[in-house]
């Protein structure tokens, strides 16, 4: 077994951790609200420490998990960063969805001090991270990726390497905008229903069976149906994952119509207060327009 560092404990990052612990794992963890890691070592039996560099001590592998592009930069740079903390051959893997350019510039930085650095993003949401079920898409050397794959299995239904440095993060942007053309579609059929007179369950039991059925749908419709909004990855953080689709789109010339639309939806759901809800609320603006 490993000793691990686990940095980002929120939703996601907290059960992950468990996972490594419960597979046999020596794991060290640290927050930005260190009373959560005291509360996670306290549940699991793993160690805390007040800065990632403390946490990061002796570990062959650390595993991050946090906000955004300044979030990760600020978890491994620095005086108190884990880059300052890890030792010459140990592997950094980061869960967080970021931006390719930042993923590009960390491998650069982590190479320097003969720290590898995967980028590895996840799919699957809340209760995939709790049952250890999570899809995770890979980027970075061939030798750094096979040492983590193992670990990353703890909590893993897939796990692939897609390419280089920066092609895991790529590939989570195909994900999220395949999720937002879903999202929105299966919102307008089920505003359709609606408005229609039907019985909103028993068309989702029909169209289910067919080739309108999807993840989204199994899993969101009854809550999209019942108005509740409180069941997955919020608002938020999907226009902070558009965001970058639509910058890596400039980038690459690529044409995103659909994406930039329903980026736009979110705006609006936004705007009603709705940040925090999950992103199947795309139907409750539909029915705010009613």
């Amino acid at each position: 077994m490993a000793k691990i560092a686990f940095l980002g404990l929120g939703v996601m990052g907290y059960p992950m951790a468990g996972h490594l612990k419960s597979a046999g794992h020596d794991v060290s963890v640290y927050n930005r609200t260190t009373a959560k890691a005291e509360a996670w070592a306290q549940a699991h039996g793993g160690s805390f420490a007040a800065t990632p560099r403390e946490a990061v001590e002796g570990a062959e592998f650390v595993m991050s998990c946090v906000g955004n592009d300044d979030d990760l930069r600020a978890v491994c740079l620095g005086a108190d960063g884990a880059f300052a903390g890890m030792a010459a051959g140990s592997v950094f893997v980061d869960h967080t969805t970021v931006s390719a350019k930042v993923t590009r510039e960390l491998y650069a930085a982590a190479g320097e001090s003969g720290i590898s650095f995967v980028d590895a993003p996840i799919s699957g949401g809340q209760a995939g991270a709790e049952n250890g079920v999570l899809s995770v898409m890979c980027g970075g050397d061939v030798a750094a990726f096979e040492r983590a794959e193992p670990v990353i299995g703890a909590y893993a239904r897939i796990c692939r390497r897609i390419g280089d440095s920066g092609a895991g993060q790529m590939t989570k942007m195909c994900n999220q905008i395949a999720i937002a053309g879903l999202v929105q579609g299966l919102s307008e059929a089920l505003h359709f229903a609606e408005k229609a007179g039907l019985d909103g369950r028993a068309v989702v039991e029909v169209i289910s069976q067919g080739a309108a059925g999807s993840w989204q749908m199994a899993n969101r419709y009854e809550t999209m149906l019942d108005d509740q909004f409180e069941h997955g990855f919020a608002v938020d953080w999907m226009r902070k994952d558009l965001g970058i689709c639509l910058d890596a789109a400039n980038e690459t010339g690529a044409s995103l119509p659909v994406t930039a639309l329903v980026d736009q939806f979110y705006k609006e759901v936004q705007k009603l207060g709705g940040g925090r809800w999950d992103t199947s609320s795309l139907v409750k603006r539909l029915r705010a327009l009613d």
